[in-house]
Protein backbone atom coordinates (compact mmCIF):
# COMPACT_ATOMS: atom_id res chain seq x y z
CA UNK A 1 0.00 0.00 0.00
CA UNK A 2 12.81 -0.30 5.71
CA UNK A 3 11.51 -3.85 5.98
CA UNK A 4 14.31 -6.53 8.04
CA UNK A 5 15.56 -9.12 6.47
CA UNK A 6 12.53 -11.37 7.47
CA UNK A 7 12.38 -14.89 7.31
CA UNK A 8 10.01 -16.33 5.64
CA UNK A 9 7.77 -18.17 8.80
CA UNK A 10 7.59 -14.50 10.37
CA UNK A 11 4.29 -14.73 12.45
CA UNK A 12 1.21 -13.21 9.93
CA UNK A 13 -0.08 -10.15 11.10
CA UNK A 14 -3.72 -11.34 11.13
CA UNK A 15 -5.27 -8.60 13.00
CA UNK A 16 -4.07 -6.37 10.13
CA UNK A 17 -5.48 -8.66 7.32
CA UNK A 18 -8.89 -8.11 9.13
CA UNK A 19 -8.67 -4.60 8.77
CA UNK A 20 -7.33 -3.96 5.37
CA UNK A 21 -10.40 -6.86 4.14
CA UNK A 22 -13.09 -4.82 6.29
CA UNK A 23 -11.74 -1.59 4.75
CA UNK A 24 -12.20 -3.19 1.48
CA UNK A 25 -15.40 -4.64 1.97
CA UNK A 26 -16.95 -1.35 2.67
CA UNK A 27 -15.25 0.83 -0.51
CA UNK A 28 -15.38 -2.70 -2.83
CA UNK A 29 -18.79 -0.98 -4.80
CA UNK A 30 -17.27 2.83 -4.95
CA UNK A 31 -13.60 1.10 -6.23
CA UNK A 32 -15.21 -1.00 -8.68
CA UNK A 33 -17.33 2.41 -10.08
CA UNK A 34 -13.97 4.45 -10.21
CA UNK A 35 -11.40 2.17 -11.31
CA UNK A 36 -13.46 0.17 -13.57
CA UNK A 37 -10.55 -0.61 -15.94
CA UNK A 38 -7.03 0.43 -17.13
CA UNK A 39 -7.36 4.12 -17.61
CA UNK A 40 -5.78 4.99 -14.50
CA UNK A 41 -2.49 2.90 -15.56
CA UNK A 42 0.02 4.93 -16.95
CA UNK A 43 1.56 3.62 -20.69
CA UNK A 44 4.98 2.31 -18.77
CA UNK A 45 2.76 0.33 -16.12
CA UNK A 46 0.81 -1.48 -19.22
CA UNK A 47 4.02 -1.85 -20.92
CA UNK A 48 5.10 -4.14 -17.81
CA UNK A 49 1.99 -6.21 -18.32
CA UNK A 50 2.36 -6.05 -22.03
CA UNK A 51 5.53 -8.02 -20.72
CA UNK A 52 4.34 -10.12 -18.21
CA UNK A 53 1.85 -11.45 -20.84
CA UNK A 54 4.42 -11.99 -23.62
CA UNK A 55 6.79 -13.96 -20.57
CA UNK A 56 3.66 -16.15 -19.33
CA UNK A 57 2.27 -16.50 -23.32
CA UNK A 58 5.17 -17.51 -24.99
CA UNK A 59 5.42 -21.28 -23.08
CA UNK A 60 2.00 -21.67 -24.59
CA UNK A 61 0.97 -22.28 -20.78
CA UNK A 62 -1.08 -19.15 -20.04
CA UNK A 63 -2.80 -19.74 -16.92
CA UNK A 64 -2.37 -16.58 -14.70
CA UNK A 65 -2.98 -16.18 -10.83
CA UNK A 66 -4.24 -12.40 -10.17
CA UNK A 67 -3.27 -12.16 -6.79
CA UNK A 68 -4.86 -9.65 -4.92
CA UNK A 69 -7.26 -9.30 -8.11
CA UNK A 70 -9.83 -6.75 -6.42
CA UNK A 71 -12.23 -6.27 -8.40
CA UNK A 72 -10.73 -7.77 -11.64
CA UNK A 73 -10.13 -4.76 -13.27
CA UNK A 74 -6.37 -6.23 -14.31
CA UNK A 75 -7.13 -9.95 -14.76
CA UNK A 76 -9.77 -8.55 -17.39
CA UNK A 77 -6.57 -6.97 -19.39
CA UNK A 78 -4.71 -10.14 -19.03
CA UNK A 79 -7.45 -12.24 -20.43
CA UNK A 80 -8.19 -9.79 -23.31
CA UNK A 81 -4.39 -10.46 -24.13
CA UNK A 82 -4.80 -13.99 -24.16
CA UNK A 83 -4.05 -15.15 -20.50
CA UNK A 84 -6.44 -17.73 -18.96
CA UNK A 85 -6.81 -15.55 -15.90
CA UNK A 86 -8.40 -16.67 -11.90
CA UNK A 87 -8.30 -14.15 -9.42
CA UNK A 88 -8.07 -14.23 -5.49
CA UNK A 89 -8.58 -11.07 -3.13
CA UNK A 90 -9.18 -10.99 1.02
CA UNK A 91 -11.90 -8.94 0.60
CA UNK A 92 -15.32 -11.15 0.00
CA UNK A 93 -16.74 -7.74 -1.04
CA UNK A 94 -14.26 -7.09 -3.73
CA UNK A 95 -14.83 -10.76 -4.91
CA UNK A 96 -18.44 -9.77 -5.38
CA UNK A 97 -17.86 -7.16 -7.25
CA UNK A 98 -15.38 -8.76 -9.62
CA UNK A 99 -17.73 -11.71 -10.60
CA UNK A 100 -20.32 -9.47 -11.25
CA UNK A 101 -18.26 -7.21 -13.65
CA UNK A 102 -16.52 -10.40 -15.45
CA UNK A 103 -18.51 -13.75 -14.97
CA UNK A 104 -16.16 -15.05 -17.37
CA UNK A 105 -13.52 -15.47 -14.78
CA UNK A 106 -12.87 -17.32 -11.63
CA UNK A 107 -12.17 -15.24 -8.74
CA UNK A 108 -11.94 -16.96 -4.88
CA UNK A 109 -11.66 -15.49 -1.87
CA UNK A 110 -8.15 -16.13 -0.30
CA UNK A 111 -4.98 -14.80 1.22
CA UNK A 112 -1.71 -13.69 -0.14
CA UNK A 113 0.11 -15.07 2.48
CA UNK A 114 -1.89 -18.59 2.17
CA UNK A 115 -3.32 -19.33 -0.86
CA UNK A 116 -5.68 -22.14 -1.70
CA UNK A 117 -4.18 -23.06 -4.51
CA UNK A 118 -1.94 -26.48 -5.03
CA UNK A 119 1.86 -26.14 -6.00
CA UNK A 120 2.85 -25.85 -9.42
CA UNK A 121 -0.34 -24.37 -10.38
CA UNK A 122 0.20 -21.37 -12.63
CA UNK A 123 2.36 -20.49 -15.10
CA UNK A 124 2.40 -16.56 -13.99
CA UNK A 125 1.52 -14.92 -10.93
CA UNK A 126 0.54 -11.11 -11.01
CA UNK A 127 0.73 -9.08 -7.68
CA UNK A 128 -0.36 -5.62 -8.90
CA UNK A 129 -0.17 -3.52 -6.00
CA UNK A 130 -1.28 -6.27 -3.88
CA UNK A 131 1.25 -6.35 -1.44
CA UNK A 132 1.07 -2.60 -0.54
CA UNK A 133 -1.09 -3.36 2.54
CA UNK A 134 0.90 -5.86 4.05
CA UNK A 135 4.06 -5.11 6.53
CA UNK A 136 7.45 -5.49 6.50
CA UNK A 137 6.88 -8.83 8.76
CA UNK A 138 4.63 -10.74 5.96
CA UNK A 139 6.20 -9.98 2.80
CA UNK A 140 8.34 -12.74 2.56
CA UNK A 141 5.84 -14.94 3.05
CA UNK A 142 3.79 -13.14 0.22
CA UNK A 143 6.19 -14.23 -2.24
CA UNK A 144 7.06 -17.30 -0.51
CA UNK A 145 3.52 -18.37 -1.63
CA UNK A 146 3.38 -16.80 -5.01
CA UNK A 147 6.65 -19.08 -5.97
CA UNK A 148 4.95 -22.13 -3.95
CA UNK A 149 1.86 -22.08 -6.75
CA UNK A 150 3.88 -21.26 -10.13
CA UNK A 151 5.43 -23.74 -12.35
CA UNK A 152 9.13 -23.70 -12.96
CA UNK A 153 10.36 -21.18 -15.77
CA UNK A 154 7.05 -19.35 -14.79
CA UNK A 155 7.10 -15.99 -14.12
CA UNK A 156 6.00 -13.07 -11.34
CA UNK A 157 5.42 -9.46 -11.75
CA UNK A 158 5.07 -7.41 -9.13
CA UNK A 159 3.98 -3.75 -9.10
CA UNK A 160 4.04 -1.31 -5.66
CA UNK A 161 4.39 2.32 -4.80
CA UNK A 162 8.35 2.57 -4.17
CA UNK A 163 9.80 3.88 -1.36
CA UNK A 164 9.92 3.73 2.32
CA UNK A 165 7.59 3.90 5.44
CA UNK A 166 3.94 4.11 5.70
CA UNK A 167 0.96 5.91 4.40
CA UNK A 168 -2.35 6.42 5.85
CA UNK A 169 -4.74 5.84 2.51
CA UNK A 170 -7.65 6.68 4.49
CA UNK A 171 -8.32 10.27 3.53
CA UNK A 172 -8.77 8.84 0.01
CA UNK A 173 -11.53 7.28 0.98
CA UNK A 174 -13.30 9.94 3.67
CA UNK A 175 -13.41 12.45 0.37
CA UNK A 176 -16.40 9.89 -0.67
CA UNK A 177 -17.63 9.66 2.89
CA UNK A 178 -16.35 6.35 3.51
CA UNK A 179 -14.63 6.02 7.19
CA UNK A 180 -12.07 3.02 7.08
CA UNK A 181 -9.23 2.17 8.50
CA UNK A 182 -6.06 1.52 5.83
CA UNK A 183 -2.07 2.03 5.32
CA UNK A 184 0.07 1.31 2.58
CA UNK A 185 3.97 0.18 2.83
CA UNK A 186 6.60 1.35 0.75
CA UNK A 187 9.69 -0.55 -0.08
CA UNK A 188 12.35 0.07 -2.08
CA UNK A 189 13.17 -2.19 -5.56
CA UNK A 190 16.07 -3.84 -4.09
CA UNK A 191 13.92 -4.68 -1.22
CA UNK A 192 11.30 -6.26 -3.27
CA UNK A 193 14.02 -8.02 -5.44
CA UNK A 194 15.62 -9.27 -2.12
CA UNK A 195 12.68 -10.86 -1.31
CA UNK A 196 12.25 -12.55 -4.46
CA UNK A 197 15.17 -14.17 -5.15
CA UNK A 198 14.95 -15.38 -1.16
CA UNK A 199 11.69 -17.10 -2.42
CA UNK A 200 13.94 -18.21 -5.61
CA UNK A 201 12.67 -15.76 -8.12
CA UNK A 202 15.03 -14.02 -9.94
CA UNK A 203 14.39 -10.70 -11.29
CA UNK A 204 14.70 -10.68 -15.17
CA UNK A 205 13.33 -6.84 -15.64
CA UNK A 206 12.71 -3.42 -13.10
CA UNK A 207 10.59 -0.26 -14.13
CA UNK A 208 10.92 2.88 -12.01
CA UNK A 209 9.02 6.06 -12.77
CA UNK A 210 8.22 9.03 -11.14
CA UNK A 211 4.91 9.97 -10.02
CA UNK A 212 2.27 11.66 -12.35
CA UNK A 213 -1.16 13.42 -11.08
CA UNK A 214 -2.26 12.74 -7.81
CA UNK A 215 0.73 9.91 -6.93
CA UNK A 216 2.75 10.64 -4.52
CA UNK A 217 5.28 8.47 -4.90
CA UNK A 218 7.51 6.73 -7.56
CA UNK A 219 5.92 3.70 -8.89
CA UNK A 220 7.88 0.48 -9.69
CA UNK A 221 7.10 -2.40 -11.16
CA UNK A 222 9.33 -5.83 -11.26
CA UNK A 223 9.75 -9.05 -13.05
CA UNK A 224 10.91 -12.25 -12.05
CA UNK A 225 11.55 -16.06 -13.08
CA UNK A 226 11.32 -18.84 -11.04
CA UNK A 227 14.35 -21.40 -11.87
CA UNK A 228 13.76 -24.40 -13.65
CA UNK A 229 15.76 -27.37 -11.61
CA UNK A 230 18.78 -28.92 -13.20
Amino acid sequence: MAPPDDPVDEPVDRSGAAAVRAAYDDVAGLYATHLPDTRAEAPLDLAALDAFVEAVTAGGDPEVLDAGCGAGRIGRHLADRGCTVEGVDLSPGMVAEARSAHPDLRFTVGSLTDLPFPAGRFAGVLLWYSTIHTPPAGQARVFSEAARVLRPGGHVLVGFQSGRGTRDVSAAYRRYGREVRLERHLFTPDEVARHLRRAGLHERARVVRRPRGAESDDQAFLLARLDVPG
